[in-house]
């Protein structure tokens, strides 16, 4: 390995906000020499980073639960890696750890940024690098939370999670079914459709891409007697279906839009909503951070099911940093299967 005064970080910065889809435009290539850590620091070299449809809402102006990337920043990236230089004792050199790493090859952190970076020593006895970007990661973390804190599922209910197969999905529907609930999940293409219930368990999954009237001829099929829990990923026509749907005080968690996210006209909002009256049921938003100092037990919790068997976990690796731009827009596209990870370097 160079010495650390050799190394240049290269990066990838948020140049221009995009109308629509993100393009090449939007992006900017740059790189500088390496920082080298102050006294209680640490540097960080990027091993991948989780590529997540929150992105895209980061890169717009507007409040929000969290800032936008300012134009001219590193874009905002969680991600793994392993500490290469360290001056706290905290941290040793070849530990793994999760961080905002952002974009880039390496991160500087000093201890002050430590709490803001969101530093925190990963076991690769508990997974492997890419299962801590996904079920062990935000995304599960996301899953967990929003279908146990918000959805309150209990035995016996029926619970619709769309985006079954991408990160957040998976460990919806997997986690539904160790709580012994039915599960029918809702995504893109019959091999989707297969691997969530075939592969993940679920009990039955709707292919959207089946035609104009898939979403609701499944509904009725798979939730004959109407839906308790959803967990939408992506808003649109499908949230508008399963609200047609639901049973009284059903629980709605509203985790993300990726069907609006790329719009360049209003976002549409739900049409059915007034079935929340008719039902008295509940439609409440996720934010992960906002479960942050409890992250360790659902960890706890998901390491234990990963190790007997009893849930799984699938990453769509893309590797190279300079392949980002056209990485991310697959989540937009729906290519991606599972959870999407852009490696950065080898461990």
């Amino acid at each position: 390995m160079p010495t650390l005064t050799a190394l240049t970080n290269h990066q990838i910065r948020l140049a221009s906000r995009p109308v629509g889809l993100p393009t090449p435009a939007n992006w900017q290539f740059t790189d500088e020499p390496v920082q080298q850590p102050g006294e209680g620091g640490v540097l960080l070299k990027t091993l991948a980073l989780s590529l997540d449809p929150a992105m895209r809402g980061w890169m717009n102006e507007g409040k929000s639960y969290i800032p936008p990337v300012g134009i001219g920043e590193v874009m905002r990236a969680g991600g793994v890696g392993v500490v290469i230089a360290s001056n706290n004792p905290a941290y040793a050199v070849g530990d793994h750890v999760s961080a905002g790493f952002g974009v880039q090859e390496y991160l500087t952190l000093e201890n002050a940024d430590f709490k803001r970076g969101g530093l925190v020593k990963i076991d690769l006895g508990m997974g492997s690098l890419t299962q801590w970007l996904n079920v062990l990661g935000m995304p599960g973390m996301t899953g967990y939370f929003g279908l146990m804190d918000v959805g309150q599922p209990k035995a016996g209910e029926t619970v619709v999670v769309s985006g079954a197969a991408g990160a957040v999905g998976q460990t919806v529907g997997q986690m539904a079914k160790l709580k012994d609930c039915r599960v029918v999940g809702i995504a893109g293409g019959a091999a989707k459709c297969d691997w969530v219930v075939k592969e993940l368990g679920f009990d039955a999954c709707i292919d959207y891409k089946a035609g104009p009237s898939a979403v609701r001829d499944g509904l009725k099929e798979h939730c004959p007697t109407g839906v308790d829990v959803y967990f939408d990923n992506v808003g649109g026509e499908i949230l508008d279906a399963v609200l047609a749907r639901i049973n009284r005080s059903a629980r709605i968690i509203i985790c993300g839009a990726i069907s609006q996210y790329n719009n360049t006209t209003a976002v549409q909002g739900p049409k059915n909503y007034l079935s929340l009256l008719v039902n008295r049921a509940r439609m409440e938003g996720i934010v992960v951070f906002d479960y942050a100092d409890r992250y360790h037990l659902a960890v706890a919790e998901m390491a234990d099911y990963l190790k007997s068997g009893k849930m799984k976990s699938k990453e769509d690796v893309v590797t190279g940093l300079n392949n980002f731009p056209e990485a991310l827009n697959k989540l937009f596209s729906g290519e991606n299967f599972g959870k999407l990870v852009l490696e950065v370097a080898a461990n």
